[in-house]
């Protein structure tokens, strides 16, 4: 494997994966972390803070925001909070970059609080539906501005100078960060905002909104959560676990690169996260969790796996939120399965980064995979013999990760174009790689 430079990943076939080893820190929680240790009273300490270059902008525009950010070292964060009123009008532009997280949930801060912000980002982002979050902000009474009537960005807000109106939403999409973008600016509303959803998204915000002292409520079903305006938000020490989308692509490589076995400690296995465990094993993988606990609000494990064969299955429905940002490296573990493998009800992944359900399939046919595309999903035909081929990430993280793998068991040479992409959520995944193969 050539790892050189992540322009250009060169990838071959060779020995299976062994070894002990951690991913990089949860990026969801990343940012949330930094954002409510802005909005809190006091200082925020984030530890195994993911240094990847979505989390950067969630500080780079913070920083921006006048709130003073220090980073120790590249895992450790300080934020110095002085709640709400610490925050300003910025003088320049907010550039999320590619994370569309910060965008959305920072509309729905910035929505509440009294001055002028103009936020934007990469081309990626400026595609990026989010009429989704600005259709409830604007109902709660928040002044926001943008392309085709506020559904792209760049986005102006002017933060309400009076409070908000607290608002039950009932959301069209199951999607963490519609929910997330409308409790956050529910902060700033005089009683209840609450959020329903056809199926249950991830929980992050929740669980550390509660962590830092505001008063979250959920329904019995966990499709509707709430949030009461107003609250003293206090700073928090946050461990953020090892992001389980991260460890999906060494779970996924360890499963079909025979003879592999990895031990990856400390990933966050949030019940509302961990989709990718039980398709893997509903395909027959083995793959273990020990040593369960909670770490600030969180759950953690440790994940043992090892290569077993595949199957084929079907993957749709409720478990779809659970592990929405995994299918592009499931597609990759149902190329080494046995039978036919379907993904439906997945049309969210049209709108990630790319078009993912177009962009995998297209990739991973150049591979020689036998892939059918579907308005929302994929049907899968494994057992065929990937050949190595030259492939486009389209600035995507997860899509050059996933070929990647690919390239494990294809014959000859895979190169992934663009594959700087990856330090968006992995840094040192390559590297990573290459050390756990040569642990064999």
């Amino acid at each position: 494997m050539q790892t050189a430079s992540l322009k250009r990943l060169a990838v071959q076939p060779g020995p299976p994966l062994r070894g002990e080893t951690e991913v990089p820190g949860d990026k969801s929680i990343s940012h949330r972390a930094v954002m409510f240790g802005a909005l809190a009273k006091g200082v925020t300490r984030v530890h195994r803070f993911l240094p990847g270059q979505d989390c950067l902008s969630t500080i780079d525009c913070f920083r921006k925001l006048g709130v003073r950010i220090e980073q120790p070292s590249p895992s450790e964060v300080v934020v110095y909070g002085q709640g709400p009123g610490g925050l300003k009008e910025p003088s320049e532009v907010l550039d999320v970059g590619n994370s569309g997280t910060t965008i959305r949930l920072m509309t729905g801060i910035l929505s509440g609080l009294p001055f002028l912000s103009v936020v934007t980002g990469d081309g990626s982002i400026r595609r990026r539906p989010m009429g989704r979050v600005t259709r409830p902000l604007l109902e709660m009474g928040a002044s926001i501005w943008g392309r085709e009537n506020a559904t792209k960005a760049p986005l102006a807000i002017n933060g309400a100078s009076m409070a908000l109106e607290a608002i039950h939403y009932n959301s069209p999409v199951a999607s963490a960060q519609v929910k997330s973008a409308v409790l956050l600016a529910g902060l700033f509303a005089e009683g209840r905002t609450s959020v329903r959803e056809p199926l249950v998204s991830r929980d992050h915000t929740e669980r550390m909104l509660a962590a830092f002292g505001a008063k979250i409520g959920r329904s019995e079903d966990g499709l509707t959560a709430s949030v009461e305006g107003f609250p003293e938000l206090r700073a928090q020490e946050v461990e953020v676990p090892g992001d389980i989308s991260s460890a999906a692509f060494l779970l996924v490589a360890a499963s079909i690169v025979p003879g592999s076995e990895l031990v990856l400690y400390n990933i966050g296995v949030n019940p509302t996260r961990d989709g990718i465990i039980e398709v893997l094993r509903a395909m027959g993988g083995d793959v273990q969790v020990e040593n369960a606990r909670e770490v600030a609000g969180e759950l953690v494990a440790d994940l043992i796996v090892r290569s077993a064969p595949l199957k084929g299955t079907t993957i749709g429905g409720a478990i779809i939120p659970r592990l929405i940002d995994e299918l592009p490296i499931i597609a990759v573990a149902a190329l080494f399965a046995e039978g036919t493998t379907e993904i439906r009800d997945a049309a969210e992944m049209r709108v990630k980064e790319t078009d993912r359900i177009a962009v995998m399939a297209g990739e991973l046919r150049k591979l020689g995979a036998d892939i059918e595309e579907r308005p929302d999903g994929m049907i899968i035909r494994g057992g065929a013999s990937l050949r190595g081929a030259e492939t486009e990430s389209h600035g995507d993280h997860r899509v050059a990760m996933a070929l990647a793998v690919a390239g494990l068991l294809a014959e000859g040479e895979t190169v992934i174009n663009d594959a700087a992409s990856i330090d968006v959520s992995f840094p040192g995944f390559a590297e990573l790689l290459e050390t756990l193969r040569r642990g064999a």
